[in-house]
């Protein structure tokens, strides 16, 4: 007897996007014995993959591509067009090759100075406010220190335009309306920006560091020996930057985890082994990626699913994260399930899964890891604060999630 592939029975499911955010494939796949599951999305036969078996399925690049597999709304805002992310075979690894020479340990090392010190002069600047939203303080944080690792030249007076523009990238991917135009026009201004940084350093009219993303994107060469068109250049330079703008998100978080689980906050400050376990463990726990797309390139089956070449297949990122048969309640905030972790490449994949140099998995892995240990380790350790009453609940229909209160602190002041 072969299980009988589950699927949705109404036409189309493209509304219940927007209904479970979060939980959409969770609720599809999980209450089945099989990985995947079919439903159908702007009238296209979708196949949806969960478990560490869908995942490896996921970033098995002989039977999965990555173009055409994102929607024009999400290159048009948070991703760019023709970046690494539409990229698959020789063309990838060469271009993949190019992002992860940018994270040396001197490298990583410099980015949690940098972080440090900004976290260090934002507390000076807090100690005057009355009250401090700390996801929106964080996101300019955040910006100044991506813009600094990444060599490119930040004037005090355009700080909240590119810190406004790099977070609508992120926020208004997903959104209906007014604010998915916004985000639109936020990706030309952002991208323009930094297409003029990329020609002035080829025109030798900007000097730019060797070994940062401004310097290697701009004389990057590709399979065929020329330089990235200017645009494209910008589109990966983003892709170094607009990340870590991104896990302000995180940071929101672990702030309401520290708060909600005061007898941790210790052994954060103090305890290095701790304080990584801590970082993965908001990074498992807290809503960041709902899923991610790819087509299949061959007609082929699985947990005896035909996929058929072309199809498109999402895998469930939150849900692997929330996995029953892989974390131990999964529903719990508990680092501690890292004690013994071994560092699976299909199992937490809170910013995607596989390798590092020949799959997909985010190169900007590293540098989130780094700059949220860099953070919570001053906020624990430096950063003295008061949590006045609030909301910091979040939704998982919202995508991306936030606390609703953004985590606001006041009485802000350096530990003695």
């Amino acid at each position: 007897m072969t299980a009988q592939v589950p699927k949705d029975k109404t036409i189309d499911n493209t509304l219940a996007i927007f209904k479970d955010g979060y939980n959409f494939i969770p609720k599809r796949v999980q209450n089945h014995h099989l990985d995947v599951y079919e439903t159908r999305v702007l009238g296209e036969k979708v196949a949806l993959l969960s478990g560490v078996e869908g995942a490896k399925l996921f970033y098995d690049t002989n039977r999965m591509d990555r173009k055409n597999a994102l929607p024009k709304r999400v290159l048009k805002t948070l991703f760019g067009e023709n970046g690494i992310q539409t990229k698959d075979g020789e063309a990838h690894a060469h271009r993949k090759l190019l992002f992860m020479s940018l994270m040396t340990q001197e490298s990583i090392q410099e980015l949690y100075e940098i972080t440090t010190q900004n976290w260090a002069r934002f507390t000076k600047k807090w100690n005057r406010m009355k009250k401090v939203n700390l996801y929106d303080e964080s996101r300019e944080l955040l910006c100044r220190t991506a813009c600094e690792w990444a060599g490119i030249p930040l004037e005090e007076k355009e700080v909240q335009k590119r810190t406004r523009d790099l977070s609508n990238l992120i926020d208004g991917f997903s959104a209906i309306g007014p604010k998915h135009l916004e985000s639109r026009r936020a990706r030309k201004r952002s991208e323009a920006w930094i297409e003029k940084l990329i020609v002035k350093v080829r025109e030798d009219q900007l000097e730019a560091e060797k070994d940062k993303a401004l310097y290697e994107m701009a004389k990057h060469k590709d399979l065929d020996g020329q330089p990235l068109d200017a645009r494209i250049a910008a589109v990966e330079v983003l892709n170094v930057i607009r990340p870590l703008v991104a896990i302000s998100k995180f940071i929101a978080f672990g702030s309401v985890a520290l708060h909600e689980h005061p007898q941790i906050q210790k052994q954060v400050a103090l305890d290095e082994e701790y304080l990584f376990m801590f970082t993965q463990e908001v990074r498992r726990f807290y809503p960041f990626v709902p899923f991610l797309g790819a087509r299949a390139n061959q007609d082929f089956t699985w947990q005896q699913y035909n996929f058929k070449k072309g199809q498109l297949v999402l895998l469930d990122v939150y849900g692997i994260n929330h996995d029953p048969k892989i974390w131990e309640d999964p529903n719990e905030f508990n680092p501690d399930r890292f004690v013994d972790w071994k560092g699976g490449l299909f199992d937490l994949i809170p910013q995607g899964g596989g390798g590092y140099y020949h799959g997909h998995r985010c190169p900007g892995e590293w540098p989130t890891i780094e700059v949220l240990q860099a953070s919570f380790r001053y906020m624990t350790k430096h950063l003295g604060y008061t949590v006045p009453k609030q909301d910091y609940s979040y939704s998982l229909k919202k995508i991306p999630s936030l606390p609703k209160s953004g985590f606001v602190i006041s009485q802000v002041h350096f530990k003695s």
